[in-house]
Order: C-alpha cells, then structure tokens, then sequence
C-alpha cells in the first residue's frame, strides 16, 4: 500500500544525504592514522547493504530486463543483457577503479613536477562529474526502489549517508581545497537534482535497473579502495562489525 508520507520523508532524506557531503569535513577525527573507527564502520555497513540487499535485488532487475527485452523488439546484439546484468556491476567497479587510477596518476605526476599534490583540473572534473552522477542516481532512488516502504527506505539512507562519508573523505583526501570549494557543492546538488528528477518522473525500470547494477559496481570499489591500502591502517574490527550489525538489522527486518 503506498504511504503518502513517504514522498515527504525522501525528500527529507535527500536534504540529510546532501548535508552531509557539506558538513562531513568537520568532523577532524576522520582525518586521522590509524584509520577513524567510524570510516571503517561505515565502510562496513555500506558493503554489507551492497550483498544482502543491493546484489539481490539485481536478481529481480535481470527479469525485469528479461521482460522488457520479450516485450520489445530490439537489435539481436543487446540480448546478452537479458542475462547479464551483472556486467553492469562489473563496468562500475572498472569505471571507478580507471577514474580513481587517473587521479592517483595526474597526483604523482603534478608533484613530481612541482605543481602540487592535486590531479590536474580536468581530472578533478571528470571525477567530481562522475560523482555527480552516482549522487543523483541515489537521489532518484530515494524515490523509486525495488522495495517499497518506509524502513526500506529508511535502510538504503543509512546506508548511504555513512557511505557518502567515505566518498566525502576520499575525495577530500585528492583534491584537497578544490574539494572544499567547489567539489563538495556539486555533489550535494547532484542528490537534489536527482531527488527532484525522482519526484517528478519515473524512468523505465528496465534503465534504473542497469544503472542500479552500475551502482553496485561502484558502492564496492569506492569502500574497498578505502580500506584496503596499507597506508590506512584501516580498523578490520570496526569494519567487520559495521558489516554484522548492518547484516542482521536486514535480515531480520
């Protein structure tokens, strides 16, 4: 049954995820070796979310595909999707792992040149630009999941806010001031828009479904390639609890 709360309630959520991206560099206790407990529990809850809820739920995008595709007639080469949507999930951990490689790349190569420890401006764009859109998929499905309801809803925010606090500390951790400055604005807009576009249109399930795969693909690789480096001194204990805490909250829920 739908609940006419619910539209008020992800818009509210939309304004929170938002703040987050501005206000989560006040939080100094982040920036710190080891590796902040709370960045590591996030990062487990966020993994968590990714395999007993968004991963699952990609099982039911693959039919809807399936059905979209015997309803439709479409060139013989775009059939594979109707079995593969996990090549979607596949392309966003390339995609995010290739951007984050460019900066790291454009870093090394500006301060061995002496411009600085930042990626070169365009770089800084296409990563932000790619954020952008992550952030307003997110905000779109603040609006339309696979999983109706209120603590459905509810699950994906948590989530995601703790996960947004991840992002927020990588990216602040690559380019620094022009982060501060501008990057993190986009970002906040990005959920809005997308919040906006979520309310006012319903795109077909067959596209969300894709881009939710994509999602997935990109939820993983932006939390792994946070707690995996050595240099992090990440707290596996806090991640793994983050992860069982969040993994018997929706199993049980």
């Amino acid at each position: 049954m739908f609940d006419s709360n619910l539209p008020l309630l992800s818009a509210s959520l939309a304004i929170v995820l938002a703040l987050v991206h501005l206000f989560a560099r006040n939080m100094r206790s982040l920036s710190t070796i080891p590796r902040s407990r709370w960045l590591s529990f996030s990062s487990g809850v966020s993994v968590a979310y990714v395999f007993i809820h968004i991963l699952p739920d990609l099982g039911e995008a693959q039919e809807t595909i399936r059905q979209t595709l015997d309803k439709t007639s479409v060139n013989q080469s775009l059939l594979f999707l109707e079995h593969h949507i996990y090549l979607m999930a596949l392309l966003g951990i390339s995609a995010f792992y290739g951007l984050e490689r460019a900066v790291v790349v454009s870093r090394q190569r500006n301060e061995e040149s002496g411009k600085g420890d930042i990626p070169d401006i365009g770089i800084f764009w296409l990563h932000i630009g790619s954020f952008a859109v992550y952030n307003a998929l997110i905000g779109y499905l603040l609006f339309h999941r696979e999983e109706p309801g209120i603590l459905s809803l509810l699950f994906f925010a948590i989530a995601l806010g703790l996960h947004f606090v991840v992002n927020d500390y990588g990216l602040r951790e690559n380019h620094k001031h022009t982060y501060d400055k501008t990057g993190r604005w986009v970002l906040a807009a990005a959920i809005i828009i997308g919040a906006a576009i979520g309310y006012g249109t319903k795109i077909h399930e067959a596209a969300i479904a894709l881009l939710f795969a994509f999602l997935a693909g990109g939820i993983i690789l932006n939390v792994l390639k946070e707690e995996l480096p050595e240099d992090r001194e990440s707290r596996f204990g806090a991640f793994a609890l983050g992860a069982g805490i969040y993994a018997v909250l929706l199993l049980t829920a």
